[in-house]
């Protein structure tokens, strides 16, 4: 391959992958077409983009951004999953098309920069909250400090309330209120 054509397949990796700053590598070599293509339109559906790419060139693409971390694994051949909400959701999907289809190799994964080494690495990716997941849980644990106290404050005067609705009732049954002293 000449120079010109690999500085232009480096330059439209930079510009596809311009806003992808995670993604997941996958190895989809000896998987058979009819699964091949249920898996591509599956994660298409997802939102989730695939793309082969060329190691050495993907690699001068890569760099300074932090798609760099996937370098460990830009070794034989080499397909970038990316897209979805986050990289979590990508994650969780070809996790679970790895215990359909027996030759799909998760070879890795990044997330804000950090490296997930090979299966394992994306599966633990995986149990990761998404980040809107993650925002749900700050707030509620926001929220929850404020929830008890307004619960503690109002609780006194349900009580009160309580002891008066009670005297009520027994008075509007004629009976006596006993004063206790």
């Amino acid at each position: 391959m000449s120079k010109p054509v690999k500085n232009m397949i480096v330059a439209e990796y930079r510009r596809r992958f311009d806003n992808v700053s995670d993604a997941l590598l996958i190895d989809i070599r000896g998987i058979e077409a009819n699964e091949n293509n249920e898996l591509r339109q599956s994660l298409h559906s997802s939102d989730i983009r695939v793309t082969v790419i060329r190691n050495k060139l993907a690699k001068d693409a890569f760099k300074d951004t932090s798609l760099e971390a996937l370098n460990p694994a830009l070794i034989g051949p080499n397909a970038m999953c990316y897209g979805a909400n986050s990289v979590v959701d990508v994650a969780r999907e070809l996790v679970d098309w790895a215990k359909k289809i027996k030759d799909l190799e998760l070879k890795g994964a990044c997330l804000d920069g950090e490296y997930f080494e090979g299966h394992e690495g994306v599966k633990r990716l995986s149990t990761f909250p998404t980040r809107e997941e993650a925002q749900a849980k700050v707030v509620q644990l926001m929220l929850s400090p404020a929830s008890n106290l307004l619960s503690a404050a109002t609780s006194a005067g349900s009580n009160v309330m309580g002891i008066v609705k009670e005297i009520q009732e027994r008075l509007e049954k004629g009976e006596e209120i006993a004063k206790i002293g």
